[in-house]
Parts: C-alpha cells; sequence; structure tokens
C-alpha cells in the first residue's frame, strides 16, 4: 500500500503540477516558435510595390487630444506613404481641451495632407462609423490619436494588402515607445515600462503573427487597424454598446463575413508606455471586460462561435481571456497539494521549474520577434539590449492574470463602461466596507462596556 500510495501522490503531483502545464503551453510554444521562425521566412519574400498607390482614409478618433495629435498627423505625413493619397478624418468624440485648435495648426503645417474635422455623438464607436460614411479611398486605416506611425508603416500594410488580393482586413503591431521609457527615472517605474514594452513585443510579433499563420487571431488592434473598404462597408459596422468595438468588428468579419483576419508585422505603431499601475489595472480590466462583452453577444450568431469547443475564439476565451486555465490549475493545486502534506519545499522547486520553463519559451519568442525586428535597426537594437527583461515576464504575466480575474468579477451585476475603479479605489472601497462593517460589532462592544461599567459602579 505504501508504494502504491507514493505512486498515487507522485502522479497527481506531476500530474496536476508540472505535467498538464507543459503539455498545455510549453509544447504549443516551441511548435509555435518553429511556425513563426517559417513565417518570417516566408516574409522575406518582398512584395512588388505597385506603380500608383490607392487612395486611402485614415479614421483618427479625437477626445482630449491635444498634447498628442499633432505628433499623430505629423508621423502620417511624414511617412513614405504619398501625402496626396491620404485622406484623413479627425473625429471629435465630445472632447473639451483645445484639439480641435491642433487640427487648425495641424492644416497649416501640413498642407498637403487632406484633413476633415467631424463632430461625432459620445463613444469611440460612433466617431469611427461616422467616419466610415464619409470615408473615400480603397483602404480604411483606424489610428489612436496618442500613438505615432513608424515612418514605413502605411506603405508596409497597403503592400500586403495589394499583394494579396483576398486579405480584407489586417491589424499593425502595436508597441511603447522607447525614448518614452527611458525617460522614466531608472528602478520600479522604467522596469513596469519595459516589462509592457517586451510584452507588447512578444504579443504582437510572437502571438498574433502565430495566430495569423493559423488564421487564429483574436483582436484587430483598435490602435491601429486596416480594411478594404468595399468589406468593412457591408459589416454592422462598429458596435456600440460594448467597450471592445475592436473585438467586435474582428468578430464580424470572423464569424459573418468570413474573412481572413491578418497582422501586418512590419507595420509598426507606437504609442506611450503606460502611467502607472494604476492605469495597467483598469486598462486589462476593461480589455478582459469587452472580450466578455463580444463573447456573449456573438454566443447566439449563426456561425460556429459558441457551437464549436475548438473554435479559436472560444479556446482562446477559455485559455488566456477568461481562465488561464493552464496557470488556473497551478494556483488551485499549491493549496491541494499543500492540503495532500506535500512540502514547501518541494512546492517551490516545482513552481520554480514551472517559471524556469515560461522564461525558456520566453527567450523562444524573444529570438523570434529579434528576427522580426531586424528590419528596423535602432528598434531591434533595442529589443535585444534588454533582452534579460524577458526572465522577468512570467511575474509580470502573473500579476496581470490576476488582475483579468479580478476584471471578470467586477463585471459581474455592473454596466459597461469606459470609466472603471483603479486599484487604489477599490482599495479606499474596500475599507470603506470594511470600516461599515465593524459599526455594528464595535456598537455592541460599546453598549457591553457600558454595561459593565454599570454593574461595577452599582
Amino acid at each position: 500500500m505504501g508504494v502504491i500510495d507514493r505512486f498515487l501522490h507522485s502522479f497527481i503531483f506531476w500530474g496536476a503540477w508540472i505535467i498538464i502545464p507543459v503539455i498545455m503551453e510549453t509544447i504549443p510554444s516551441v511548435g509555435g516558435f518553429l511556425l513563426l521562425v517559417f513565417r518570417r521566412f516566408k516574409m522575406k519574400r518582398h512584395y512588388k510595390r505597385p506603380a500608383l498607390y490607392p487612395e486611402i482614409s485614415i479614421i483618427i478618433p479625437v477626445y482630449n487630444s491635444q498634447d498628442t495629435l499633432d505628433a499623430c498627423i505629423h508621423s502620417v505625413g511624414s511617412g513614405t506613404y504619398p501625402a496626396d493619397r491620404i485622406r484623413i478624418f479627425l473625429v471629435n468624440n465630445r472632447g473639451k481641451d483645445n484639439s480641435f485648435n491642433v487640427f487648425k495648426r495641424a492644416q497649416e503645417k501640413y498642407p498637403d495632407l487632406h484633413m476633415q474635422w467631424l463632430n461625432a455623438e459620445q463613444g469611440k464607436s460612433r466617431a469611427l462609423n461616422l467616419a466610415l460614411y464619409n470615408s473615400e479611398g480603397k483602404y480604411i486605416i483606424n489610428l489612436d490619436s496618442d500613438g505615432v506611425l513608424e515612418p514605413h508603416a502605411l506603405m508596409n500594410l497597403v503592400d500586403k494588402f495589394e499583394a494579396n488580393p483576398k486579405l480584407n482586413c489586417m491589424t499593425g503591431a502595436v508597441l511603447t515607445t522607447p525614448e518614452m521609457i527611458e525617460d522614466y527615472p531608472a528602478g520600479p517605474q522604467r522596469l513596469l515600462r519595459k516589462l509592457e514594452f517586451m510584452e507588447y513585443g512578444q504579443a504582437f510579433l510572437a502571438g498574433r503573427s502565430f495566430a495569423s499563420e493559423t488564421n487564429s487571431l483574436y483582436t484587430l488592434s483598435g490602435a491601429f487597424s486596416a480594411f478594404r473598404k468595399s468589406v468593412i462597408l457591408k459589416s454592422r459596422m462598429y458596435n456600440t454598446n460594448t467597450i471592445c468595438e475592436d473585438t467586435h468588428i474582428t468578430f464580424q468579419m470572423r464569424y459573418i463575413q468570413r474573412e481572413k483576419v491578418e497582422i501586418c508585422e512590419n507595420a509598426i505603431f507606437f504609442v506611450d508606455p503606460i502611467e502607472g499601475f494604476n492605469k495597467l489595472y483598469t486598462q486589462r480590466q476593461r480589455w478582459q471586460r469587452g472580450s466578455l462583452e463580444v463573447a456573449k453577444q456573438f454566443l447566439n450568431e449563426k456561425g460556429n462561435f459558441g457551437k464549436n469547443f475548438l473554435d479559436v475564439s472560444v479556446n482562446t476565451l477559455l485559455y488566456d481571456h477568461t481562465f488561464a486555465f493552464p496557470r488556473l490549475i497551478w494556483y488551485l493545486a499549491m493549496f491541494c497539494l499543500l492540503l495532500m502534506n506535500y512540502s514547501a519545499k518541494m512546492i517551490l522547486l516545482s513552481t520554480g521549474f514551472i517559471f524556469a520553463v515560461y522564461m525558456l519559451v520566453g527567450l523562444l519568442y524573444f529570438l523570434t520577434v529579434s528576427i522580426f525586428l531586424k528590419e528596423f535597426d535602432e528598434l531591434g537594437r533595442y529589443y535585444r539590449k534588454n533582452w534579460w527583461v524577458v526572465l522577468l515576464l512570467p511575474f509580470f504575466n502573473f500579476m496581470v492574470f490576476f488582475i483579468r480575474m479580478a476584471g471578470i468579477v467586477n463585471s459581474i451585476g455592473t454596466d459597461s463602461a469606459w470609466k472603471t475603479n483603479n486599484l487604489s479605489d477599490e482599495g479606499k472601497a474596500f475599507w470603506n466596507v470594511i470600516k461599515e462593517e465593524m459599526k455594528l460589532p464595535a456598537k455592541w462592544i460599546g453598549r457591553l462596556r457600558e454595561l459593565v461599567n454599570e454593574d461595577d459602579a452599582a
């Protein structure tokens, strides 16, 4: 019985704690790395440049963007795409700052750019829809107003469209701006931004590249995405009942219009680094909530979503966006193993092993991203110089996982909204609830003291 007992304990331990995570994440990651290397070699076949570049419409929703809007417009006008083939729609989303004055000055600074200011009802989706109705040109490109394009981004994007007539929707690669990261003081502040930079690099140039190769890309980034006009105008447009309109339009393309969704890895859009942990907390919760909202809206669609457990979006929702299933096993197993009398030393060693495997996978993806960034000398050097940050990514992802779980909890019984409580707000609310709950016990304790004092006085 002792041998059987040891075998069962060993099997349960290595099954729940080591084998399942390795099978579900590590092995697919190694396969993904090989597929990404193959995809990179395919990309070496340069697309033939069109004799005449088509007209494109760029939609930039504007909401209190006075500090970033000029840089965004400048990046469009100073890029390699012919300025006379670009029309920019700046759609005011009921902002209350001086963005309109920035637009007026930009008309004088960039006379070759055809720009138009539109006023929309409140909400990013409404702003995008208004511009779509007014758009011209062969391709529609969405940009956030708080970022800048890499100079070749638009040309690389259109080159890929023109070389693939059946490809109708793409996302660009979104990275944080290295110069702004280095402006933060050395220490925890800069480290947080470097972790975010490396996370974005692996998410777009590894994760979404792999998803493109397997036709399983989950979301067209709202910060930088592009469509053939003829295709997006056949859609239901951007949904106004979700905070994740980019995921909703992606699901429309995939499930309703049966389009392939891709990424253009060499079309890069730079955004500001995260402002701090509170911002990270609200941002990731909003993404989590939006994914759940869109999934719910599509559960009853006639497409495959919700009917096939092997469907890519169902799997992404289960494994990554909602339950993070393998990681959930480990965290829950930690408590189970303690109850089964496993030593804390063994649990710590096995946890260390799991994180070491994560680091190995991260380094494989690091090599892949480095290959993708070869054509961007300065950016590639910065990425390679910070290779050591990859070793810390598992701990960053561990933290983000719990933020996502908080997003699921906070989404229960509450309405969708862009503005949500950050960690500091929730901490204050928590302590206010504790104080309120403690009032009654404190009241009874005070009453008991009064009774005791009355008896003593008697």
